[in-house]
């Protein structure tokens, strides 16, 4: 299974950096629609994402054309705050493919009224204009992925018997 996260003019290297590490812990494939707010070159992005770009698949698209023109009749969801439901609504399946918009301006409001029945919200407080793009793209897709069993992701964990400083804190649990 693959999901994918397509970001429509990110700006901020940091939070692509961060979506990028978390497509590279879930198999996501990360798609960027030019312009971009940075160089993929840029030492922020790399900081962020640390060492997982290796992980990760990851294609850049000069436009929003371009991309639509090699991923026809693709199942998509649109991350807005303007939709009319909220995320854990939605169905999501194999494959599918989940759009943010750029950090100051979100998805173009002429692409969201064609695809309104495909878009989706976080709540959140009305006083709040909205969430952090790289957490909003978490949010999303963890969701995704729950909704099909994780797959391919180990939800186990085990303890690495390092060993620690003894701490005041300690005391306190």
């Amino acid at each position: 299974m693959s999901m994918n996260i397509v970001l429509m003019q990110p700006e901020i290297p940091q939070n692509t950096g961060n979506i990028a590490r978390t497509c590279a812990a879930t198999g996501t494939v990360l798609h960027l629609i030019e312009p971009l707010g940075f160089s993929l070159a840029d030492k922020y992005l790399k900081r962020a994402g640390l060492d997982y770009w290796h992980l990760m698949e990851y294609h850049v698209y000069r436009s929003a054309e371009e991309f639509w023109k090699q991923h026809p009749g693709i199942r998509a969801h649109f991350a807005t705050t303007k939709a009319p439901r909220g995320y854990h609504e939605a169905e999501y399946r194999d494959g599918d493919y989940l759009f943010f918009g750029c950090e100051t301006r979100g998805l173009p409001e002429n692409l969201l009224e064609k695809v309104y029945d495909r878009c989706i919200r976080i709540p959140m407080r009305a006083e709040a204009r909205s969430l952090n793009l790289a957490n909003s793209a978490a949010v999303v897709l963890y969701e995704a992925l729950r909704q099909n069993g994780f797959p391919g992701l180990s939800a186990e964990g085990q303890l690495t018997g390092r060993v620690e400083p003894e701490g005041a804190w300690l005391d306190y649990v």
